[in-house]
């Protein structure tokens, strides 16, 4: 079947000259001063615009304690 309205080379590049890939804007966190994603609560130590969202030390202590969990039922 041949393409009754057919769109040029040009109309094609045009409507996907916004298919471009952006790369993501990194800010510094307010609290620690470490990169992380914008309006993202801050990987290193939890908090979000001011207030403390996460506390990152108890979820330290759960992944470090279920990998030993782990680790001790590998043993066995």
């Amino acid at each position: 079947m041949v393409v009754r309205m057919r769109h040029t080379k040009s109309h094609t590049a045009n409507r996907r000259s916004h298919h471009a890939l952006v790369a993501t804007s990194f800010a510094k966190c307010e609290n620690c001063a470490e990169l992380k994603r914008r309006h993202n609560v801050c990987p290193a130590c939890g908090f979000y615009r001011g207030m403390k969202v996460i506390d990152m030390v108890k979820k330290v202590e759960k992944k470090q304690k279920k990998a030993k969990a782990k680790q001790v039922a590998a043993g066995k």
